[in-house]
């Protein structure tokens, strides 16, 4: 099992050509996976939640794109959630990435794709 604290660092992006590198805050800690994107207007990169295995979009601003991920940071299920719905627990995520709504499109994000995490 990984061991992150909470940080910035860059979730790289595996699956086209040229890796994509997306700014990361790693969100470990109970009181940081509880705040989240919480009463943010918006998200320069992605946010990991971990360990996580589902979320909540109550009290939030803006709709995001939200990955499941297994334990070997593989992409097991991508949604959309506009504010104020509950995500249904994934029974194999171990960890749950958090962008802008759209921005997983962009960079690629989709069921099978692995990722990876460089702190410094």
């Amino acid at each position: 099992m990984r061991r992150w604290r909470d940080r910035r660092g860059s979730l790289v992006i595996h699956g086209s050509e040229e890796p994509v590198i997306v700014p990361l805050e790693l969100a470990t800690s109970y009181r940081a996976r509880s705040k989240g994107l919480l009463g943010r207007d918006g998200l320069d990169g992605a946010i990991l939640l971990s360990p996580a295995n589902s979320i909540h979009t109550f009290r939030m601003r803006m709709p995001i794109d939200v990955a499941y991920l297994d334990r070997r940071l593989t992409v097991i299920a991508v949604r959309t959630m506009p504010p104020g719905r509950l995500g249904l627990p994934r029974l194999r995520s171990r960890h749950v990435l958090e962008a802008e709504a759209g921005a997983m499109a962009e960079w690629g994000v989709r069921v099978g794709t692995r990722v990876s995490v460089e702190t410094s």
